[in-house]
């Protein structure tokens, strides 16, 4: 059985995520999965929007995608990404349960001859495999299975925050101690290694606008993936992903260390368990992740 969802892939789809984006598709078209992109989405602000811009200029970008995909029907709105989730969410709920925030975004898109209700419900992609796909039909779709690799889960600070734990973010996993990152490894087949670090942050987008404020809260998270005997670190998270393979380096460089631990995204994990070769996307890394491509068949 397929279900059709409403897909917002965000900015970083284009480059720096594109194989987070490429390898998502793939793996939920094996899940039974239809993604129906939203047309001529925009940005979403990401975090610093609302430095540069304040609070309803921000609303009315998702508000624009929100009102484009209703536009198209009435599923539910999909991302991958932790700001893009976090922004389009906020904004849905804030139009949906206030009328004075619906009024003013809805005057912002008139101007484009555009109007959103707050009718969708919009998901983080990590939600639905939890909680409409679920672990089994994962396991059910490895041909591959990643033996003997050792993952460290990172999920960093936004994608459980603030909305995991709530009844409209589906009450999927927990602030503090998420397991659904451990769960995704293990239904490949491969190895968990445990991770106290999981919800660290890098930095955000302040590592990329003064990293030097941001490459010690990274060299606690490599430090944690090293000592904890992992191979790759998996995480589904663009920025924080390209935080941290991209600042290796400079990390380096600024502490004596020798990291250069590749960071992949969870959906490669599945692509490659699920039997895909150029679908995983694993040519898109500036640390090539060598331990996961060994393992593609």
């Amino acid at each position: 059985m397929t279900k059709t969802m409403s897909y917002y892939p965000g900015c970083s789809s284009q480059a720096t995520g594109v194989h987070l984006d490429t390898s998502l598709r793939a793996v939920m078209v094996k899940l039974g999965i239809t993604f129906r992109e939203i047309e001529d989405w925009n940005c979403c602000g990401a975090s610093v929007g609302h430095i540069c811009a304040g609070e309803t200029p921000v609303l009315a970008l998702s508000g624009r995608n929100l009102a484009n995909a209703r536009a198209a029907g009435p599923e539910d709105v999909v991302t991958p990404c932790a700001a893009c989730y976090l922004n389009t969410h906020h904004t849905n709920e804030e139009i949906r349960d206030h009328a004075e925030v619906k009024a003013e975004v809805n005057e912002a898109l008139a101007e484009a001859g555009k109007s959103y209700d707050g009718s969708l419900l919009v998901r983080h992609a990590c939600e639905v495999l939890v909680n409409d796909i679920g672990l089994d039909a994962v396991k059910a779709q490895v041909t591959n299975p990643l033996a003997g690799l050792k993952v460290a889960g990172w999920v960093g600070c936004q994608t459980v925050r603030p909305f995991a734990a709530t009844e409209r973010g589906g009450n999927w996993t927990s602030y503090d101690d998420p397991s659904f990152l451990d769960d995704f490894t293990t239904a490949c087949g491969a190895e968990a290694v445990p991770f106290a670090g999981k919800t660290k942050c890098c930095g955000g987008s302040v590592a990329v606008m003064s990293p030097e404020k941001s490459l010690g809260l990274m060299k606690d998270i490599l430090d944690e993936a090293k000592a904890a005997g992992a191979e790759v670190i998996s995480t589904p998270c663009p920025l924080c992903q390209t935080n941290l393979e991209m600042y290796q380096p400079e990390i380096n460089k600024v502490f004596g260390t020798d990291f250069n631990i590749p960071v992949v995204f969870y959906s490669q994990l599945m692509a490659v368990a699920f039997g895909m070769g150029t679908d995983a996307a694993l040519h898109q890394h500036l640390i090539a992740p060598a331990p996961l491509a060994a393992r593609v068949k």
